[in-house]
């Protein structure tokens, strides 16, 4: 086992790291305000959807989730339309590639995710990285947070949940990953308020920036 550059040992790390994707590492708010017309009813159909997403328990196709949410804030069919021909368009946040190809050497990398199989698929392969699992609401049957989602991406890595982290994008997965026993690092790239009953994540930052560094003192804590 070898040094790193910064004179941590690579078992400092975990040994799986499990990724929201559509908000933690890909920038999807830009567009869901693109396909609402105006960053504030963009922000009103996400918010929307997050509650429905929540509280619909078993799995309902994503897609519906999504034209349910827009007829609930007043929104045209055009938007979800809208959104879905953009998904091949969402970017990276800034640091999210640096912050994958620093952990690839060191740890299994899995995303767990609230859309369906095929928007799943498209979305993880628009980052540079070999995932070592994908799970998404469809495949596990229900959505995030309930627990189910999560255990099963574990499950895929042969990996205890102590042995593992979680990157959030929406303080909704506090609920879950509290639950299963996953330390988590929120990425609150918009600055949203901790949902009201989560519990707070180890680690809170508007960026990706102190993403390895907590990673990389995993193993001694």
């Amino acid at each position: 086992m070898t040094d790193t550059p910064s004179g941590d040992t690579a078992d400092a790390y975990p040994k799986a790291v499990l990724f929201d994707l559509l908000t933690a590492l890909l920038d999807s708010w830009t567009s869901w305000n693109r396909a609402a017309g105006s960053e504030a009813a963009g922000r009103a159909w996400r918010a929307a959807y997050l509650r429905l997403t929540y509280g619909c328990g078993r799995y309902i196709p994503y897609e519906q989730l999504v034209r349910d949410a827009a007829r609930e804030v007043g929104l045209a069919e055009a938007a979800p339309l809208a959104l879905e021909a953009g998904w091949s368009n969402l970017a990276p946040w800034q640091g999210a590639v640096d912050a994958l190809q620093a952990l690839a050497p060191h740890c299994k990398l899995a995303v767990v995710t609230n859309c369906s199989a095929h928007l799943g698929r498209q979305a993880a392969a628009l980052l540079p990285v070999r995932w070592d699992a994908l799970v998404t609401a469809e495949e596990a049957g229900v959505y995030k947070p309930d627990p189910l989602p999560y255990r099963l991406a574990l499950d895929k890595l042969g990996v205890a949940p102590h042995e593992a982290a979680f990157v959030a994008g929406s303080s909704y997965d506090m609920f879950g990953t509290a639950v299963v026993g996953l330390r988590t690092y929120w990425h609150n790239r918009i600055g949203l308020p901790l949902v009201s009953g989560a519990q707070a994540p180890a680690i809170e930052a508007p960026t990706l920036d102190p993403l390895v560094p907590w990673l990389r003192r995993f193993g001694r804590r």
